[in-house]
């Protein structure tokens, strides 16, 4: 797994000229090696009313036009579209690409939160003490854990990783997260990533396999 800092937006100020060059080199070479950029976007702002969502189909905040055209100008060109059966989800590849038809997949819905679903935060029960190998497998009442999910989710990115070229998935949060513990090799590990809605995160799949791991959490202004 390699770490791109060239495109990490807390540090790219610090990079230098010569070490951005490098790492566009870097680029282009990986681009002629069948390389997969896998672009992780969660959905826009779910009308939830500060409720868990998961498997609630509500729908998505798209006001924001401007918000919309950084993030599309962000991704650039695309080759495949997959997109979450959400509501939310299909809202916002609507926003982002009005004559698109990406192709739906319900592997990619947000984690299952059971009787959670519909509760305010600060209804739920403190997992605050749980680790990160804990709270993966920590499962609500009639739902499912995020390895659960995981188990669900990882399929489908192996499968977008496959196809060469610039790969965009409108998903959730959850979704986000796999893939970066897929990236990490330790599943857990996803769940340390904070995920803010209409952000993206860049995950090249290089042959081998290998990840690298290029942006996370980004949202583009």
């Amino acid at each position: 797994m390699v770490f791109d800092i060239c495109n990490l937006p807390l540090v790219s100020a610090l990079v230098t000229k010569q070490e951005r060059l490098t790492c566009e080199r870097r680029k282009e070479t990986l681009a002629t090696k069948g390389t997969t950029e896998l672009i992780v976007v969660r959905h826009a702002p779910a009308l939830s009313e500060g409720r868990i969502a998961g498997r609630r189909d509500v729908g998505a905040d798209c006001s924001s036009a401007l918000d919309f055209d950084a993030l599309r100008n962000a991704i650039g060109t695309v080759d495949h579209i997959l997109v979450s059966p959400a509501m939310r989800c299909q809202q916002t590849m609507a926003h982002l690409w009005p004559e698109a038809n990406g192709e739906v997949d319900a592997r990619l819905w947000e984690q299952d939160f059971g009787d959670w679903e519909g509760h305010g935060y600060s209804e739920l029960p403190d997992l605050g003490a749980l680790g990160l190998a804990e709270l993966a497998g920590s499962r609500p009442p009639r739902g499912e854990s995020f390895l659960d999910m995981a188990a669900r989710c990882t399929p489908v990115l192996l499968e977008a990783a496959d196809r060469e070229g610039k790969v965009a998935v409108i998903a959730h949060a959850g979704v986000v997260r796999v893939a970066l513990g897929l990236a990490l090799g330790e599943m857990p590990s996803g769940l340390s990533f904070q995920v803010a809605p209409l952000s993206m995160t860049t995950i090249l799949a290089l042959p081998g396999p290998a990840w690298s791991i290029e942006s996370v959490n980004w949202i583009p202004r």
